[in-house]
C-alpha cells in the first residue's frame, strides 16, 4: 500500500509556480529519498505533505489522510525532523522525551527511543551540555517518541562528520526495521545512493526522474572509459567507437557506453598498435550525483529556453520558493 500518493500537485506563489503539478507515490515501510538544489520546489512539496502548507491544486493522501485538514489523528501518526529544533538546552535529555511524548496518545518508552538513536546514558544529561551530533540524535529521537508510521527527515546529517553521519544512518535503518515509513531530503547523494529505496529528483517545480538510486537516469546501462589522448594525437585519431558516445575536453576524453567490453576492446587494440598507453585510464559507472546534476541543469537550461526575458523564468521560480522558506 501507498504510505503517500500524490496526484498533479501544484503550488503558485502569485504569478509563479513552484510546483508543477508532480506525480509520485511512497510505499509504506520505505525510504523515499527527495532530492533537488534550493529553489527547486523541494521544500513546499514537503510542507505540503506535512500539512503546514496549503497547496493551489491536485489530490494528496499521507496514510489516509488530506493533510491539509490538519487532523490529530493525522499528526499523530506522523513525525518530523527539522534541521534544527528549537529545545530547552536546561532541560535533561528524559525530560525533553517525556514532554514531547504527553502530547501523543501512545509514546514510545524513553529507554527505548534513547536506544533506538543511540543515545543510552545521556538520559540525565541537559541538552545543554551534548555534542552537535548527539543533539541531531536527540531531534531524531523527538521525531521519534510519538511512534509515528511516518517520518520526514530533512536534511539529517547536514554538519556531521564522517564517523557521524554513519552513525545517523545505522538509525534510518533500524527505523526501516521497525516497518517505519522514511521521507528523506538530503542534498547528500552518498547518504541518497545509501539509504533510499527509490528517489525522486524535483527541479524547477517538476519531478524529472523518479526510481531506484543504481538506475536513476540509467545508471546501471551507462559507463564510462576516461583517459588522456597520447601526446601528438587528436581526437580524429581515435578508432570509431559507436554506438558509444565520445566527448574530448582538451585532452581528456570521456565515452559514454552501453556496452563497454566492444569500446574497450578497439580503444586497447588500438593504442597496443600505435604503441601508445592510455594514460589514466579508467571504466566506472556514473555516480548518483553526476546523475544528479545532469538532471537539474538539463531541467533548469529547459525552463530558462521556454521563459520569456520579461518572466523572471528561473529566477522568479527560485526566489519564491527561497522567500517562502525563510
Amino acid at each position: 500500500m501507498a504510505a503517500i500518493r500524490v496526484r498533479d500537485l501544484r503550488k503558485s506563489y502569485g504569478n509563479v509556480e513552484a510546483v508543477v503539478g508532480i506525480d509520485f507515490e511512497v510505499a509504506e515501510g520505505e525510504v523515499f529519498g527527495f532530492l533537488g538544489p534550493n529553489g527547486a520546489g523541494k521544500t513546499t512539496t514537503v510542507e505540503i505533505l506535512e500539512g503546514y502548507r496549503l497547496r493551489s491544486g491536485g489530490d494528496v493522501d499521507v496514510l489516509g489522510h488530506d493533510p491539509a485538514r490538519g487532523e490529530r489523528a493525522f499528526r499523530q501518526r506522523i513525525g518530523i525532523v527539522l534541521q534544527e529544533a528549537g529545545i530547552d538546552r536546561y532541560l535533561k535529555v528524559a525530560e525533553v522525551l517525556d514532554l514531547y511524548g504527553g502530547y501523543y496518545p501512545r509514546p514510545r518508552r524513553v529507554g527505548e527511543i534513547l536506544e533506538i538513536t543511540g543515545l543510552e546514558g545521556k538520559a540525565q544529561e541537559m541538552v545543554r551540555t551534548l555534542s552537535g551530533g548527539q543533539r541531531r540524535r536527540l531531534d531524531l529521537a523527538l521525531g521519534l517518541v510519538g511512534d509515528p508510521d511516518l517520518i520526514f527527515l530533512d536534511e539529517p546529517t547536514t554538519g556531521f562528520d564522517p564517523s557521524a553521519r554513519r552513525g545517523a544512518w545505522d538509525i534510518v535503518r533500524n527505523l526501516r526495521t521497525l516497518g517505519k515509513t522514511v521521507f528523506l531530503t538530503t542534498h547528500y547523494m552518498d547518504e541518497a545512493q545509501e539509504l533510499a529505496d527509490r528517489v525522486a529528483v524535483i527541479a524547477q517545480g517538476r519531478i524529472v526522474a523518479e526510481g531506484p538510486p543504481a538506475s536513476l537516469g540509467g545508471r546501471d546501462t551507462a559507463t564510462e572509459i576516461r583517459f588522456a589522448l597520447p601526446d601528438g594525437s587528436e581526437a580524429s585519431d581515435l578508432p570509431d567507437l559507436w554506438p558509444a558516445s565520445v566527448a574530448v575536453d582538451g585532452a581528456r576524453v570521456r565515452v559514454t557506453a552501453e556496452e563497454p567490453t566492444g569500446a574497450l576492446h578497439r580503444l586497447t587494440g588500438w593504442s597496443l598498435e600505435r604503441d601508445t598507453p592510455l594514460v589514466g585510464l579508467t571504466v566506472s559507472r556514473p555516480t548518483l550525483e553526476d546523475v544528479y546534476l545532469q538532471l537539474t541543469a538539463t531541467a533548469m537550461a529547459t525552463v530558462a529556453a521556454t521563459e520569456s526575458p520579461t518572466d523572471g523564468g528561473v529566477a522568479a521560480h527560485a526566489e519564491a520558493e527561497i522567500a517562502e522558506d525563510q
